[in-house]
C-alpha cells in the first residue's frame, strides 16, 4: 500500500533525490519513483563522473550538494586502503580524474545518496519506488490530478496523487503526459534572437546521448568481447563535420572545432596525486584515460588493486543519429551498440603507442555499473523537454560574448547560482559541437514556474532555459540545485497556501521563501568571479 503524500516526486535522479530531501526537510511526505533501480541519475545510473566549476571546493553550490561531496569522500577514506598521502587530502579526488576535482565510482555515489535519505524513510516521511515509470497524467482546470506508474518488474499500474507533483525524470517525461507547455529541440533564433540558434525551429534537433561503461586494463590477459551485431556500421561511420572515422584517436576540439588528436594509455605511471582538474585552465579531455578516471590506483597501499578504472564518456560514443524523446526504444539500442562498438574497437584495432593495434587487456566493468553487460544502466540523456516558463534563460543572460565576463542577468528571484560553459554536444540536427564561454549565472524562480499549470514543478533540466543555455544549466550542481528550490517551494506551497506563481510574482512572499532558502544554504547570488 502506497501512502498518500503532500509531494509526488516523478524521477530519482540527481534533481529528484534533492527535491526530496528538501520536503522531507520541510517535514512533508514525499513519494519518489525512479525508472531503474538505482536512484542518483547522472552520477550512478548513468555513471557520469559530476561535470563542475573551477570554484566548487569553495562556493557556488548549495550547502547539501557539498555534503552529498564530502560524504563521497568520506566514504573513500572510510572503508578504502588509501596510502597516507591521499588520506590527508581535504580535497580528495578519488578517480583523479580531469573532468572534475571529485570523480568517484557510482556505487559509492549511490551508497551516499541511499544514506541521506534513509532517515527520512525510516521516519515513513519518504517511500521510493525504484523501476516505475510514469505512463499516464490526468489534468483538470490547470491542475495535475493524478499520475499513474506502471510497475516495470511486474506491469502493475498504480496511479498516485499528490498536492504537487514534480517532473524530475531525464526527458520532462511529466510535461508531454500532462500537456504542460514545452519546449523540445532547438528554438528559432526569432524567438528570443540567439546568435546561436537556427532560422526555423527544429524540435528534432537534440543533444547526443551517451551510454557509458568503465574500463580497468590486465595486460597479458584477453577480454575481447563478442563482435557486436553493428560493428560494421560503426567502424566504418563518419560523420560529415568530423576528421576521420568516428571510432578513432583523432576529433573536433569541442570549443574551436580543429581536429586534434587524443591519446590512449591505461595505467599511466604517473602520480595521481599530481593531477590538476580545473576545466576554466584545461578542458583536460585530450588524455582519454584519464578524463574520466574514478579509480586511481596510485592512491592507495601497493597491490590493492592492479589497474585503474576509467568511466567511458568520450567523443568516440556519443550518439546522435535519432532523436532520444520520442524514439527512446530505437536511439538506445543503438547507442548501446555504439558504445560496444567502441569497445570491440579499442580492444582489437586501435592504435597503440608501441606500434601495435588493439588493446585486448582492456575488460569492461559490470560490477561497476551494476548491470549484466557492464552499460550503465541508463543513457547519459543532455537535452530534456523544457517548460514554457514565466521566465527563460537565454544566450543573452550567459554568453560571454555578449554581457563580457563579469557580466550576466542578475535576477531578482534568484534561488541558486551555477557556472559552466555553454557545452552542446554534437545534435540529432547534423550541429558539431558548439561550446562557448559563459559567466557564472543565477537561477531565476520564474525558470520553474509553468507559466499556466499550478501545481506541477519541474526539478532537472526540463526548466525554462532554452536549446542553447540549457548547455550550460544541465550539469550536475545546476540539476541538484534545482530540484532541491523544488522541493522546497512545493513544501513551502502546502505549508502556506499559496501557489508558485504567487512566490514567484509578490515580493513579500518571494522573500519569505529566500528566508529559507538563505537558512537552509542555498547560495543565490555569486562573489566577484570572472567566466570562462
Amino acid at each position: 500500500m502506497i501512502p498518500e503524500a503532500d509531494i509526488l516526486v516523478v524521477g530519482g535522479g540527481l534533481g529528484g533525490v534533492a527535491a526530496a530531501l528538501a520536503a522531507c526537510r520541510a517535514g512533508r511526505s514525499v513519494v519518489l519513483t525512479e525508472e531503474t533501480d538505482w536512484i542518483g541519475g547522472q552520477l550512478t545510473s548513468q555513471a557520469v563522473p559530476p561535470d563542475e566549476h573551477p570554484w566548487v571546493e569553495r562556493f557556488g553550490t548549495t550547502a547539501s550538494y557539498r555534503r552529498l561531496r564530502e560524504e563521497i569522500r568520506r566514504y573513500y577514506r572510510h572503508w578504502y586502503p588509501l596510502r597516507a598521502e591521499a588520506l590527508a587530502l581535504t580535497d580528495l579526488n578519488p578517480g583523479a580524474g580531469r573532468v572534475s576535482k571529485l570523480c568517484h565510482e557510482p556505487r559509492v555515489a549511490l551508497a551516499v545518496l541511499e544514506g541521506m535519505l534513509a532517515p527520512h524513510r525510516a521516519a515513513g516521511r519518504l517511500t521510493v519506488l525504484t523501476e516505475h515509470r510514469p505512463v499516464s497524467a490526468e489534468s483538470d482546470n490547470d491542475v495535475v490530478r493524478s499520475v499513474t506508474l506502471k510497475d516495470l518488474r511486474d506491469g502493475t499500474r498504480r496511479t498516485l496523487t499528490a498536492r504537487y507533483v514534480l517532473d524530475a525524470t531525464e526527458t520532462g517525461e511529466l510535461l508531454h503526459l500532462a500537456g504542460v507547455e514545452h519546449a523540445n529541440g532547438a528554438e528559432a533564433r526569432a524567438e528570443f534572437d540567439e546568435p546561436h540558434a537556427p532560422d526555423e525551429a527544429q524540435p528534432l534537433n537534440q543533444q547526443g546521448i551517451t551510454v557509458t561503461f568503465a574500463l580497468s586494463h590486465h595486460e597479458g590477459e584477453d577480454h575481447t568481447i563478442d563482435r557486436p551485431e553493428d560493428y560494421d556500421f560503426w567502424r566504418t561511420y563518419q560523420p560529415s563535420f568530423w576528421p576521420g572515422p568516428l571510432l578513432g584517436f583523432e576529433a573536433p576540439d569541442p570549443r574551436t572545432l580543429e581536429p586534434v588528436p587524443r591519446t590512449f594509455v591505461p595505467n599511466p605511471t604517473l602520480d595521481p596525486l599530481s593531477i590538476s582538474a580545473d576545466q576554466s585552465a584545461d578542458a583536460g579531455d585530450k588524455e582519454l584515460w584519464g578524463f574520466r578516471r574514478i579509480l586511481a590506483r596510485k592512491l592507495h597501499s601497493p597491490g590493492a588493486f592492479d589497474s585503474d578504472v576509467t568511466l567511458v564518456n568520450w567523443p568516440l560514443n556519443d550518439y546522435w543519429l535519432k532523436p532520444y524523446i520520442g524514439q527512446e526504444a530505437e536511439a538506445l539500442c543503438e547507442a548501446r551498440q555504439l558504445s560496444l562498438s567502441l569497445l570491440y574497437w579499442l580492444q582489437t584495432e586501435a592504435p597503440r603507442a608501441d606500434g601495435g593495434t588493439g588493446f585486448p587487456g582492456l575488460r569492461i566493468r559490470p560490477d561497476v555499473t551494476g548491470t549484466a553487460d557492464g552499460l550503465a544502466k541508463a543513457a547519459y540523456v543532455r537535452e530534456s523537454r523544457r517548460i514554457k516558463a514565466v521566465t527563460t534563460v537565454t544566450e543573452h543572460d550567459v554568453a560571454i560574448d555578449l554581457v563580457g565576463p563579469y557580466g550576466g542577468t542578475r535576477h531578482r528571484d534568484s534561488v541558486g547560482v551555477g557556472s559552466y560553459r555553454i557545452d552542446l554536444h554534437p545534435s540529432t540536427g547534423g550541429d558539431n559541437y558548439v561550446d562557448i564561454g559563459s559567466v557564472p549565472f543565477e537561477i531565476p524562480l520564474g525558470a520553474l514556474v509553468p507559466r499556466r499549470v499550478r501545481n506541477l514543478l519541474p526539478a532537472g533540466k526540463n526548466i525554462g532555459t532554452t536549446h542553447i543555455t540549457n548547455g550550460c544549466y544541465r550539469l550536475h550542481p545546476v540539476e541538484w540545485n534545482v530540484g532541491e528550490v523544488a522541493g522546497a517551494l512545493a513544501a513551502h506551497c502546502v505549508a502556506e497556501d499559496v501557489e508558485p506563481h504567487q512566490v514567484q510574482a509578490e515580493d513579500k512572499r518571494f522573500e519569505e521563501f529566500a528566508r529559507l532558502l538563505d537558512r537552509d544554504g542555498v547560495q543565490r547570488h555569486w562573489p566577484d568571479v570572472r567566466g570562462y
